[in-house]
């Protein structure tokens, strides 16, 4: 890597599910060192009985980050983002509505629907991604049943980061790892399964043109520019899915899983070529497009939202405790006393999650959770022997002995988790970076303007920059009991 004390920093857009942030990232002596110059809520809307996000918001919070850095000369800016969710432009570009929230009631009944005109073993032939109602294949098929004039009127579809890729140079492109989220993309080709698309009805034109990680879609247009020092800056698709970007940020492949940590939890390896199998199917894995070439083949897991939405029960309820409060009410917890299925679909659009969290419990015949700290031990035991049971399948698939768990993302702070994470897999846990999403951002704007030469660079520069903290597994044999259990209890539910 070329050793430049003064080289132009980079500018990185990461979007969650529920706050987006701006870093500025500088190389120096083959350093990378980061700087948060703007975060801000991403806060979704209900509005006419649908939830949506507020896009022009967080268009809104874009322009005021790049007031921040107006007076610094950028290599480059990119934007990642949650999967799934898209965005219909008109004739003029318009965009038509703001784009729904993939926890939106419309898509129930949505799979069985497109099921009865595509088998799922055909869609999953065709796509290799895993079944899930929010992907946008059912979303558009939602769309098409319940508000035809506005698809029909759509002339392009883009993906959320794509949308502001667009507003920011004019150019309207579909990256292709967030692209493969939509359950539309040949995973072998690396195009749009148009077959697919019309048998389902769907328009095979409505997607705009796919394009690579790394690829530079245009120059920040002047009007937003306005003759200061980021006028001409190329704005650079990283691997717009924030997983995708993660993933990019670190080596996670052959003996090493990866588990990105936040509101989903995503565990899988990295591949050179999908596995689009009877049994990857049986196992619902999904194989998501990664940079270089490469795919991620994985799993979601519900993740922290289940905690996410216990905080905010009790904040509204005037009980207001930070991640490290309730970290540390969990800890003294009794131990195993509640277990649920993090993926069982009544946490999916819980709006009283501890509520929720006392019907499973009711349901498999288990007292409920009598303190905040019990309800978070709960969540957080019943996650890391999630994790045990995903990875185990991971393994079946792939072929692939996992020895070391790689967890980054906002989650990786979470120590007890991670702690937990080791004990339940009896696996060595690797935790962090936590920014890993903004990295892997930045790593692939770092490959697109050549200062570094290949990935294994890039993320050596990362593993450098940013060092990981190491959990051993730890009473296994007690882990091993309670997962008996657990797994008895996910199938009370499915039975």
């Amino acid at each position: 890597m070329p050793n430049r004390s003064h080289s132009k920093p980079y500018l990185a857009f990461d979007f969650g599910a529920e706050s987006g942030r701006a870093v500025l990232a500088r190389l120096d002596s083959g350093i990378l060192t980061t700087e948060e110059v703007h975060r801000f809520r991403n806060e979704p809307v209900e509005y006419g009985g649908s939830l949506h996000w507020d896009v022009p918001r967080l268009w809104l919070e874009i322009r005021k980050a790049l007031t921040c850095v107006e007076q610094l000369e950028l290599a480059g800016i990119g934007v990642d983002a949650w999967g799934v969710d898209y965005a219909l432009l008109g004739e003029r570009g318009e965009l038509l509505q703001n784009p729904y929230h993939y926890r939106d009631s419309r898509t129930q009944g949505a799979m069985e629907e497109v099921f009865r005109r595509v088998p799922k073993e055909e869609i999953y032939r065709a796509t290799g991604i895993q079944f899930m109602p929010i992907n946008t294949l059912y979303q558009l098929v939602a769309a098409q049943r319940d508000t035809p004039s506005i698809v029909a009127a759509a002339k392009q579809l883009v993906t959320i980061p794509d949308l502001f890729h667009y507003w920011l140079t004019g150019n309207a492109v579909c990256e292709f790892t967030n692209a493969t989220t939509t359950q539309l993309v040949d995973p072998v080709r690396r195009t749009w399964a148009t077959d697919l698309m019309e048998r389902l009805g769907l328009r095979p034109e409505l997607p705009a043109a796919m394009i690579e990680p790394g690829t530079i879609v245009g120059a920040l247009l002047p009007s937003i520019a306005q003759n200061s020092s980021l006028a001409g800056v190329p704005v650079i698709a990283p691997a717009c899915h924030d997983t995708g970007s993660a993933v990019a940020a670190i080596t996670a492949r052959g003996a090493t899983a990866f588990l990105s940590s936040g509101t989903w939890s995503l565990i899988g390896t990295e591949l050179d070529a999908p596995i689009v199998t009877a049994e990857a199917l049986k196992l619902n894995f999904t194989n998501e497009g990664g940079v270089n070439g490469t795919t991620r083949l994985l799993k979601n897991v519900m993740g922290l939202w289940m905690l996410q939405g216990c905080r905010n029960c009790w904040t509204a309820r005037g009980h207001e405790w930070d991640y490290r409060e309730l970290a540390e009410s969990a800890n003294n917890a009794p131990p195993f006393a509640h277990l649920v299925d993090p993926d069982d679909e009544s946490f999916l659009r819980a709006s009283d999650m501890p509520r929720a969290i006392d019907e499973f419990c009711r349901k498999t015949h288990q007292a409920s959770p009598a303190s905040p700290g019990a309800y978070v031990r709960c969540i957080l035991e019943s996650l890391a022997l999630k994790y045990r049971l995903v990875l185990r399948c991971l393994e079946q698939v792939c072929g692939n002995r996992i020895e070391h768990i790689r967890v980054m993302g906002g989650g990786s702070k979470n120590r007890l988790l991670n702690q937990f994470t080791a004990d339940a897999t009896g696996k060595r846990v690797l935790a962090g970076p936590a920014e890993a999403t903004a990295l892997g951002n930045i790593a692939i704007q770092i490959l697109a303007t050549g200062e570094a030469s290949s990935l294994q660079e890039v993320r050596s520069l990362i593993d450098r920059s940013f060092p990981t903290e190491v959990f051993e597994p730890l009473d296994t044999d007690k882990w091993q009991r309670h997962n008996e259990r657990f797994e008895q209890l996910c199938e009370m539910i499915y039975a």
